[in-house]
């Protein structure tokens, strides 16, 4: 028995969890989300989004929504590595241009603190019509025929709800009780650091000598810990390190004892310091990705699924399109256009990207804790190929031979299936176009003029399959001509040609040339990567 049922329950109402109610509803899937707090969060956290992960907001109507309540510090461009602020810099970490990416993307880097971006992420979730619920925590939760029985307690009034959900997303966090509900396991280096916040107040000018930070990492033998601005002036959270098994506890750190820690910090030991407030909860720096990102009918998305040291800003942006991979694919099925199989390749594809992305973020954090750049440069890859390189080595898609590596140089895309579909600026009657700006809702096949007609062929396909595939024309005479050349080069068509991309702007499928028979080989395409 239950009280109501839903298509889709989110579990969790952080950065994830939210963006996956907002994901869902652009595909016209209109979930429930619970959260066991009574607000989103009020430390700024996460503050970079990168620009893979603006795509996905610029597909959904959000991109200027979310660059309006970008941070105070979104001009600042340094993040270094001190023995003290105002002491010697050991390493400056190299940082993208926004000209180097105007190549690759037609948006780039949001600097937006997380207690900003969740407030943007609620009120948009709540617009389109998902029914937010915080102060609402799941307390059980068993799959019974038809979906996942939930049960939801109002932390207000102690009123429980009985719900049925035909799928789960579990965005819950680090700790993720789902996870440890369902008996789903990780691995990795686990915690590496524990540490507590606190904000302050200080003049800094002439520690920062000029540097505009967005984070500076301080270790030296009196403390270790990141010192970010708040408001690029006075105000400024400290992040430090204590040591659990030496017998320290979060509840040591007084007010006197976080002004001597923020002049170690800072290097000045006469700094005129006022602390804004102590007591902020502990939290812990991990490394770990789930032993699998789905248990039947639940879905592990953002810190539930990997968590990884804030070096990089790969993070939140990687639990975001963890979202957006699910969500066209959880739409799909309940739509009837693919079959559940489908949802298979969500732990197949992002699974092996989140480990990367966790080694990626330890490389950088090893430099953090006093390794030299040039020890992990052998192995480190630059923020924009993590962004934009990532390729699935298998999933819903249809694979041209072996896998190959899981990256590749955004600047040199190959348009195979299972990678990114490029970045190519058409003109549309005049006006520039991104083919990035193509891609969102449903399946595309971008068609290469020149060879033969595919529309007949698409429509032939999708009605057989049931699913519509909507084509745009590439190159003279077609609608989107292509000025600069680049389509074939990166897409790797031919005249005739075609590139067939999902919702999530991952290319499924592509052939070189026309193809003697166009509408069979789509609609077996279609077969292979809707799991039908």
């Amino acid at each position: 028995m239950y009280d109501e049922k839903v298509p889709v329950l989110i579990v969790g109402g952080g950065l994830a969890g939210l963006s996956a109610a907002v994901f869902l509803d652009w595909h016209g899937v209109t979930p429930t989300l619970v959260e066991r707090h009574p607000d989103t969060s009020t430390h700024p956290k996460a503050r970079a989004i990168n620009p893979r992960t603006m795509e996905l907001y610029r597909a959904v109507g959000m991109e200027h929504a979310v660059r309006a309540g970008r941070s105070p510090i979104s001009g600042n461009t340094d993040l270094v590595h001190v023995e003290t602020l105002a002491g010697r810099e050991r390493v400056r970490m190299p940082n993208a241009s926004p000209a180097a990416l105007d190549r690759i993307s037609p948006t780039g880097w949001t600097l937006i603190d997380q207690n900003q971006l969740e407030p943007i992420l609620r009120r948009r979730a709540a617009e389109v019509g998902a029914d937010v619920r915080f102060h609402t925590e799941l307390t059980a939760l068993a799959e019974v025929d038809g979906g996942v029985l939930a049960t939801l307690v109002d932390r207000a009034t102690g009123s429980v709800r009985r719900v049925l959900a035909e799928y789960v997303v579990a965005a819950d966090g680090s700790r993720s009780p789902m996870r440890e509900l369902l008996g789903v396991g990780h691995h990795g280096r686990g915690t590496i650091t524990n540490l507590v916040s606190f904000f302050f107040h200080a003049d800094l000018r002439s520690a920062l000598r000029g540097r505009r930070i967005i984070a500076a990492y301080v270790n030296n033998p009196e403390v270790r810990g990141t010192i970010i601005p708040i408001d690029n002036e006075k105000r400024w959270v400290f992040n430090v390190s204590f040591f659990p098994e030496r017998g320290e506890r979060a509840e040591d750190f007084d007010e006197e004892r976080c002004v001597r820690l923020a002049r170690a910090a800072v290097g000045v030991p006469d700094l005129a310091v006022e602390i804004e407030h102590t007591g902020m909860p502990a939290w812990d720096i991990s490394a770990k990705v789930a032993d699998r990102m789905s248990a039947g009918r639940v879905f592990f998305a953002g810190d539930a699924a990997h968590v990884m040291p804030p070096t990089g800003a790969f993070g939140a942006s990687t639990g975001i399109q963890d979202a957006y991979n699910l969500a066209w694919k959880l739409a799909f099925v309940q739509r009837g256009w693919a079959g559940p199989g489908l949802l298979d390749s969500y732990d197949t594809e992002r699974r092996p990207v989140a480990e990367e992305t966790v080694r990626q973020a330890m490389l950088r954090f090893a430099v953090r804790e006093g390794k030299q750049l040039s020890d992990v440069a052998a192995d480190l890859v630059s923020e924009e190929t993590m962004t934009f390189g990532y390729r699935y080595p298998a999933g819903a898609f249809v694979r041209e031979g072996a896998a190959g590596a899981l990256l590749e140089d955004p600047d040199r895309p190959t348009g195979r299936p299972g990678a990114r579909a490029p970045h190519v600026v058409l003109d549309d009657d005049g006006s520039p176009l991104s083919t990035i700006d193509l891609f969102g809702r449903g399946l595309v096949l971008l068609a290469r003029s020149g060879g033969g007609d595919w529309a007949p062929a698409a429509a032939a396909a999708g009605a057989d399959l049931g699913v519509p595939v909507e084509v745009r024309t590439v190159g003279d005479p077609g609608p989107l001509r292509d000025p600069g050349a680049q389509f074939d080069p990166r897409y790797g068509t031919g005249p005739g040609g075609a590139s067939l991309v999902r919702p999530d702007g991952f290319v499924a499928w592509r052939t070189v040339a026309f193809p003697a028979d166009p509408a069979g080989a789509l609609a077996q395409a279609l077969r292979t990567v809707l799991a039908v």
